[in-house]
């Protein structure tokens, strides 16, 4: 593998809610790619790592809408032709875009593919689409789970970054996701408002629970086609918890098909399914055109079936 010497210029990063918690150093040392966490401890220690102008230890924890300065730092860029990503999953990834303008990607991405790499993963989407395209400047906006297929929004610059990442926590970006769940739903139409905490298992693997001493979150489900053993929904979550859908539809006895983390033991009669049932179906961004992901095919497969049941 090649890699050379370079310079990096002053890096800024905002925390959001999937970094609310976690510690500064575990923070960057999944952020600054080729930096070993010797050099990055002593940024630290130097005064070089600033969390809203202020100097920071290694413990500290972050804060939703922390601004993150990093000074000027030597790193290790590696070619992108260390990322291991074949032609064809690089034309793969490129053939899912569905919106592109100076500033903003929409991708559609493929339920079992990470939006980043780490934690075992040695590249996600964002990794793929940077050597796909040879850009040098790709960020992903916002996330969503591994599992879960649909649309994903990638800045191409650092302004767009900025003035979407303010829409999303303004909540003035729409998300609509589609979902297949067990059970039929009785409401056409119901707001279901439950906080809810994150956690972490033994493993390290995170999870989500209804709990009074969570967060607030709400979220909208819409009926779409009811079935025998499932029904179909629309759901738009009216904030951006870890799992809020999956945990939502499980606290009220309708958990979603193929979700082996969530009411995964409730009963269903159905046809299964090979992949978690949630699709990221819509965008609606102030100023900008409706954006939409068609259903995935393995998706509809199933709807097919439950359709065959009388």
């Amino acid at each position: 593998m090649n890699s050379t010497q370079q310079w990096q210029s002053v890096t800024w990063f905002e925390v959001d809610e999937h970094q609310l918690g976690q510690r500064i150093d575990n923070f960057l040392f999944t952020r600054l790619k080729g930096v070993p966490k010797s050099r990055i401890y002593r940024l630290i220690r130097e005064g070089q790592v600033r969390i809203n102008k202020k100097r920071v230890k290694a413990e500290t924890r972050l804060v939703i809408g922390d601004q993150i300065r990093v000074a000027p730092i030597r790193y290790e860029q590696k070619d992108e032709s260390d990322v291991p990503v074949s032609d064809g999953v690089a034309q793969s990834l490129l053939s899912r875009v569905v919106y592109e303008d100076e500033g903003l990607l929409v991708v559609n991405k493929p339920s079992g593919i990470a939006v980043h790499g780490g934690s075992g993963v040695a590249y996600g989407l964002i990794e793929a689409l940077r050597a796909a395209t040879g850009k040098k400047y790709l960020e992903l906006i916002h996330r969503i789970d591994r599992d879960t297929s649909g649309l994903v929004m990638i800045s191409k610059k650092r302004s767009t970054l900025k003035l979407l990442q303010d829409l999303l926590r303004e909540h003035k970006i729409q998300k609509t996701y589609t979902a297949i769940v067990k059970g039929q739903v009785s409401l056409d139409q119901q707001m279901i408002d439950a906080p809810l905490l994150r956690y972490e298992l033994s493993n390290g693997e995170r999870r989500v629970r209804v709990t009074k001493e969570g967060k607030p979150s709400k979220t909208e489900w819409k009926v779409v086609e009811r079935f025998k053993t499932a029904t179909l929904i629309n759901a738009s979550p009216l904030s951006g918890r870890t799992h809020q859908i999956r945990v939502h539809g499980l606290s009220i006895g309708h958990p979603l098909i193929g979700d082996d983390k969530y009411g995964h033991n409730t009963p269903y009669a159905g046809p299964e399914a090979r992949r978690l049932c949630l699709h990221a179906m819509r965008l609606e961004i102030p100023n900008y055109p409706v954006i939409e992901a068609p259903m995935p095919e393995d998706m509809q497969q199933v709807i097919d079936e439950l359709r065959k049941k009388p």
